[in-house]
């Protein structure tokens, strides 16, 4: 399985990109999706998010107060850029129709590198999980990227239209948005709804789980939904204790560079600080304490990266 995949991006650019696993989380007091507009503008607005910051969706979930979405993408900034991206249309979106304002103020958005097999299989089984949340079945639910996995045939039946044919009004009717979408592959069906074929790179996930559906469903349905929420979505926005966290180090140096925490060149470590910051709630000093190294030391690390 190859992780780092050579893609054209939206720019038209062909380089090597990277998944990430982005959360939307934090909106357990509000409802963000209250009926099927709603939930169609959100699809929306992560495709055409990922346009404007030169991603490619891999496999998304919306439910009804929070969202996942894989990415491959070139550099984790992007990434973190993309999220806010969503987070800030999607604000728009309910001011409009609402006009409550605010709705998103404490919602928190974390693009977290999905560097190794286990990550990256769990991340994409775990996100059209996201539909039990809504009580709904895996296989029906129509507000995830799912259905579009190992498809037999490469596009559902019935009529279908290009998103690159619509007028401008047209466009802003259906897609939510004033940007020009001259060249994009995207369909949409008869009730208007975008298919996830036309816009999510199906062969990056199907080659993950080595081009074998029933791996993927026996993946999804094994899986401890539980740890994989600490893992990807709780984890990432909670202080650990300092023996947690060294054991958590410990691992990710193994995944990196094959040897433990305590090996770790300075070099190594420099690579690795920036890192474990953008993906865990933690501070300079536990950084310090981590690896060993001065306050200023990580301060400088930080600063530069």
């Amino acid at each position: 399985m190859e992780r780092i995949v050579m893609r054209e991006l939206p720019d038209g650019s062909i380089r090597y990109v990277q998944p990430f696993h982005i959360t939307l989380e934090g909106m357990e007091t509000a409802v963000l999706c209250r009926d099927n507009e709603d939930y169609d503008a959100f699809v929306k607005i992560i495709c055409v998010c990922a346009r404007r910051k030169n991603v490619l969706v891999i496999i998304y979930a919306v439910v009804s107060n929070h969202s996942h979405v894989a990415v491959l993408a070139l550099r984790q900034k992007d990434a973190d850029e993309y999220g806010e991206e969503i987070k800030r249309v999607a604000s728009m979106w309910l001011s409009r129709r609402y006009g409550e304002r605010g709705l998103l103020k404490g919602m928190d958005v974390k693009a977290l590198t999905l560097d190794s097999e286990w990550y990256l299989r769990n991340a994409l089984a775990y996100i059209p999980r996201n539909a039990l949340d809504n009580g709904c079945n895996v296989n029906d639910y129509q507000w995830s990227g799912y259905r579009a996995m190992f498809r037999k045939t490469s596009l559902p039946p019935g009529p279908l239209r290009k998103v690159s044919e619509m007028t401008q009004r047209e466009r802003r009717a259906v897609m939510h948005t004033g940007d020009s979408l001259a060249g994009v592959p995207w369909l949409v069906d008869a009730s208007g709804m975008l298919v996830p074929e036309s816009f999510c790179d199906t062969a990056y996930l199907e080659q993950v789980f080595n081009h074998d559906q029933v791996y993927f469903i026996r993946t999804i349905g094994n899986q401890n939904s539980a740890e994989m929420k600490q893992k990807l979505v709780d984890g990432p926005r909670t202080m650990m204790k300092d023996t947690d966290f060294y054991k958590e180090v410990d691992a990710t140096a193994m995944r990196w560079f094959k040897v433990g925490l305590s090996a770790l060149t300075l070099e190594q470590k420099i690579r690795l600080i920036p890192y474990l910051k953008r993906i865990r709630k933690t501070t300079v000093p536990q950084l310090a304490r981590i690896f060993g190294l001065e306050r200023s030391k990580i301060e400088s690390i930080l600063k530069v990266r």
